[in-house]
């Protein structure tokens, strides 16, 4: 999604008040200005910002629910399985997610936090609002960002090997730019020297620890769930167990959500009661790799090694990338 959003409708009818609101204020000002006046009519004072609704329904009503900013974002990161598991995530009944990704806290900030809580689905009492950018990740500012909104916002990260999520990252841009340079190319600055380019983002995003520590010093590590991207695809019944147990919700979605898809290489949902077929992520999901050389796949594992490492002491989990 880009920073335009979702501004018509009721959004655009907030617009309308606000104007007419503004040319009232205005012209009461002006026909004060010989004289006192009476105060303004308290139909006439806006409430601040964080006391003003979303929009019709947002603070419940004919709509049915109220729009809330999300109390648990998917942060990260490309290529590691954040799609699958939001998707995963959107056949619980306790969850509303926004389908696209918003950007806010990476591209779209100025638009301000009403134009964001627009952007959320409502949902009923009981129900959790989540979105997943997963740029956020890499962004310097998204973390303060985020606390600034709310400092209880729980942060799920899907991580993944890093030297198979920048192949991935490679592939998914070569399949829209196939004069692109070759993996080998982008990937280092002096292939003689083996001296790897640290400023391609497909190999920047993978230094996972060097992320986590810029978040780290806004949120405590009891507010992130790291996911397994791996795992996800091999046992995701287990990996969605302990993503809804961080969310404070009931196992609802379990082993028979899923069947695994022999030609996507990735599990599916089943199909559910009443509804039309399977729900399987699009064909930009699960598409093949171009052969890299073993010698540039060894060299990346080295150099992603001490990252790793790190990242597995600071999160307490061994991911087994090495």
């Amino acid at each position: 999604m880009g920073c335009s959003g979702r501004l018509l409708g009721p959004a655009g009818g907030r617009r309308a008040s606000l104007l007419l609101t503004m040319i009232l204020f205005f012209t009461y000002f002006f026909s004060c200005l010989p004289g006192p006046c009476e105060p303004l009519p308290p139909a006439l004072l806006l409430p601040p910002p964080a006391a003003l609704p979303a929009g019709p329904g947002a603070a419940g009503g004919a709509g049915g629910g109220s729009r809330r900013f999300p109390q648990a974002i998917i942060v990260g990161v490309k290529k590691g399985g954040t799609r699958a598991l939001l998707e995963f995530l959107r056949a619980h009944p306790g969850v509303r997610a926004v389908g696209a990704e918003p950007h806010f806290f990476d591209r779209c900030y100025e638009k301000g936090l009403r134009w964001y809580r627009s952007l959320m689905p409502r949902t009923l009492e009981g129900q959790i609002t989540m979105e997943k950018t997963p740029s956020y990740f890499v962004t310097k500012e998204a973390p303060r960002r985020i606390y600034n909104m709310s400092r209880d916002t729980k942060l799920i990260v899907v991580v993944r090997n890093p030297v198979t999520r920048a192949i991935s990252d490679y592939t998914q841009t070569l399949s829209k730019n196939p004069s692109i340079p070759s993996f080998q190319a982008l990937a280092f600055k002096n292939l003689s020297t083996g001296l790897i380019d640290t400023s391609w983002s497909a190999v920047r995003i993978g230094i996972y620890a060097k992320h986590l520590d810029n978040w780290l010093q806004y949120f405590p590590l009891s507010k992130f769930l790291f996911v397994s991207g791996e795992r996800l695809v091999s046992d995701p019944a287990g990996e969605m167990g302990r993503v809804q147990d961080f969310l404070g919700l009931q196992r609802v979605v379990t082993d028979k959500h899923f069947y695994f898809n022999e030609t996507k290489g990735f599990p599916c949902l089943k199909k559910p009661e009443g509804g039309s077929k399977p729900r399987c992520l699009g064909k930009s999901k699960g598409r093949p790799h171009p052969k890299i050389d073993g010698q540039v796949v060894q060299r990346l594992r080295e150099f992603y090694r001490p990252f790793n490492m790190k990242f597995y002491q600071m999160t307490g989990q061994d991911f087994g990338w090495d």
